[in-house]
């Protein structure tokens, strides 16, 4: 190519690039124009792990609870979906009404009722350019995995109109405050710079520990242990898991709410923690079993995205492999433990949602990059500020999840009867066999 021609072509690629870089920015609102697309591609990755965890879950029960226990997934974005515009958005980042504890109950500022004060808002802050019902849709999605979450520990034994009752409540009464409590610029855990990236504590410790509570206090399902409950179809969940891989980077690349930096370094230790866990997961399989299983794969991929999840936004990539690794071996020994134990976390929702959020957010204190620590912080005082969030969640969470479990079950109702039970929720409760056959077992 002639020197004038190649000159000729620099100039027309640069010409091309410049309104990549001069139309960033609305100029008419100050929007982010691209971090906003960035937003509104998280948002829907996030909202296809609800799908991606329908599949996940629906595959590792029994053939007559297959689409029972799909629909409580999809229960949770129409029950969660309804509730964060009406005043879960409100509660969870309006003002600051109990230091710190609690953000606005519904009534308190009308404003943000229904989202109708940031319905007309351009960026949320200087700072933050991108519109806030973008903010509050991404937020939404997190409301609503989160109750779907807790529905894999109680699998095949719940009521329909009983868990869509206790998720609502436990949304208003549990989620929201978590989430004021971590996210919202006045929550006390905030203002304590306790780092939870994603949703270590407000979405997988809550979610376990929640899980773990119910599923001791309704019970195991009938004739567990002593009858073999085989998953219906591992090619369902290992698809599952992998759309959950694919949202995940919605999850937390997302949580960054810009287009930068920080973004890829989530997005990059996102992946390379999921991978550590799976990797170490059939490694453990391996040297235990003898084999590798396509579950202990499904297992590892979760535990590793699970324990990155609150740090993903300090951590190294080295930081990232040594915690999916950790959490591995952490859930793998859970595991172990429920198994001994006898409690029926039908699937393993403690096991792997609670410990490894609990670990991803205690051992993130210990890999934290140059310039990412809390000022006058060393790695000893952040582990003990992160401890003191991670404890305060478990209590909270536990406390006021059992008075909600309590008052459902004795008054609509929330374990299923035996008759229902053993026909399996898909006929009983909603009339439907997953597969049209006949063998429901």
């Amino acid at each position: 190519m002639p020197v004038r021609s190649e000159k000729l072509f620099l100039l027309i690629i640069a010409v091309m690039l410049i309104p990549s870089t001069a139309w960033a920015f609305d100029q008419s609102t100050g929007i982010d124009t691209g971090a906003t697309a960035w937003m509104l591609v998280s948002t829907s990755l996030v909202l296809l792990m609800v799908p991606g965890l329908a599949m996940f879950y629906g595959g590792l029960v029994r053939t007559k609870n297959v689409l029972g226990t799909m629909m409580h997934c999809f229960a949770a974005m129409a029950v969660m979906g309804v509730l964060w515009a009406v005043c879960g958005y409100a509660m969870a980042f309006g003002p600051n009404i109990g230091d710190g504890f609690f953000g606005q109950w519904c009534g308190w500022d009308p404003g943000l009722v229904l989202l109708s004060s940031i319905d007309g808002q351009a960026i949320m802050s200087p700072e933050i350019r991108i519109p806030p019902l973008v903010f509050a849709m991404f937020q939404g999605k997190f409301a609503i995995i989160t109750p779907a979450l807790i529905a894999g520990a109680f699998a095949e034994r719940v009521r329909f109109s009983g868990y869509c009752v206790f998720i609502a409540l436990w949304g208003l009464l549990v989620y929201n405050p978590l989430c004021h409590w971590v996210w919202a610029d006045d929550g006390w855990l905030f203002n304590l710079n306790a780092i939870d990236f994603a949703g270590g504590t407000v979405v997988h410790i809550s979610a376990g520990i929640t899980g773990l509570i119910a599923a001791i206090y309704l019970g195991a399902r009938r004739g567990y242990p002593q009858t073999s409950m085989h998953s219906n179809n591992m090619v369902m969940t290992m698809m599952g898991v992998g759309l959950l891989w694919v949202g995940w980077f919605g999850f937390n690349a997302g949580s960054s709410l810009t287009s930068g930096l920080k973004t890829a370094q989530a997005l990059t230790v996102t992946q390379i923690a999921a991978a550590a866990g799976a990797l170490a997961w059939i490694t453990i399989e391996g040297l235990h079993l003898r084999k590798a299983t396509s579950l202990g794969m499904a297992s590892g991929i979760l535990a590793g995205l699970v324990v990155i999840t609150p740090a993903a936004g300090v951590v190294q990539p080295g930081g990232a492999i040594v915690l999916g690794v950790a959490a591995s071996g952490l859930c793998y020994l859970a595991i172990m433990m429920k198994n001994k134990l006898g409690y029926d976390d039908t699937l393993d929702v403690f096991g792997i949602h609670g410990v490894a959020g609990m670990g991803g957010a205690l051992l993130l204190a210990f890999f934290i990059r140059d310039g990412e620590m809390p000022a006058d912080r060393t790695a000893i005082t952040q582990f003990g500020v992160q401890l003191l969030g991670v404890v305060a969640t478990l209590i909270y969470a536990g406390v006021v999840s059992i008075v909600i479990l309590v008052l459902v079950n004795k008054t609509i109702g929330l374990r299923i009867d035996e008759n229902d039970e053993m026909a399996g929720l898909d006929h009983s409760l909603h009339g439907e066999h997953g597969y049209g056959l006949l063998n429901l077992n």
